[in-house]
Formats: C-alpha cells, sequence, structure tokens
C-alpha cells in the first residue's frame, strides 16, 4: 500500500510539473522574418514567396484570392504573416503582426 501511494505521488508531482518543463503547446512554424521587407506588392510572385519563405503553413481564399499564412504561436509570443495574390498569383496585399520584441522595429 505504500508503495502504491508512493508511485501515486511521484506521478501526480511529474504531471503538475509538465507545464514548468518547456512543454508549451505551439503551432505553426517558424520562418524568415527579415524577407519580410523584401515583399513589394503588385511584383513578387508566388513562386518567389514560396522561395523566400518556404510552404505556408496554412493557405485559403479571401474575398476570392489566394491567401498563405505562415506563423509561429506560441502561449506566450505569436507571429504571422499573411499574403493575399491576386488572380495570377502576384502579391496583392499583406500583412505581418507579432509579439515578438526583436520584430519591432521590422
Amino acid at each position: 500500500m505504500r508503495k502504491l501511494k508512493s508511485l501515486t505521488t511521484l506521478m501526480l508531482l511529474a504531471a503538475l510539473s509538465l507545464p514548468f518543463t518547456g512543454c508549451m503547446p505551439t503551432m505553426g512554424e517558424p520562418f524568415p522574418v527579415k524577407r519580410v521587407r523584401q515583399i513589394e506588392l503588385e511584383k513578387t510572385t508566388m513562386a518567389q514567396i514560396r522561395q523566400m519563405f518556404g510552404d505556408p503553413w496554412r493557405t485559403g481564399l479571401e474575398d476570392g484570392f489566394r491567401t498563405w499564412t505562415y506563423g509561429e504561436y506560441t502561449m506566450k509570443m505569436t507571429r504571422d504573416l499573411i499574403i493575399r495574390f491576386d488572380k495570377v498569383n502576384v502579391v496583392k496585399s499583406y500583412s505581418f503582426s507579432s509579439s515578438f520584441p526583436e520584430d519591432e522595429n521590422l
């Protein structure tokens, strides 16, 4: 009985310590943030975006236009890049948002 109680206590301590071990849930993937400034509206193509940032983390449509999202999301910090392409796969618009301090002056 004493052995069972010790094992239960040990398992409880292990479970409670998980949030402090760096096992925070994350979504998305890191991407080369410094390349955001290289995007040129009405000039940069979808192929060039793929070459600069790799495959998007998420794809979709907004108002009928193709969108690609690159994002890195943790419990404490987020950054994302959303790119909208026109009908001929050239960048129509994009937005970049971040809570990482190093991205403040990007």
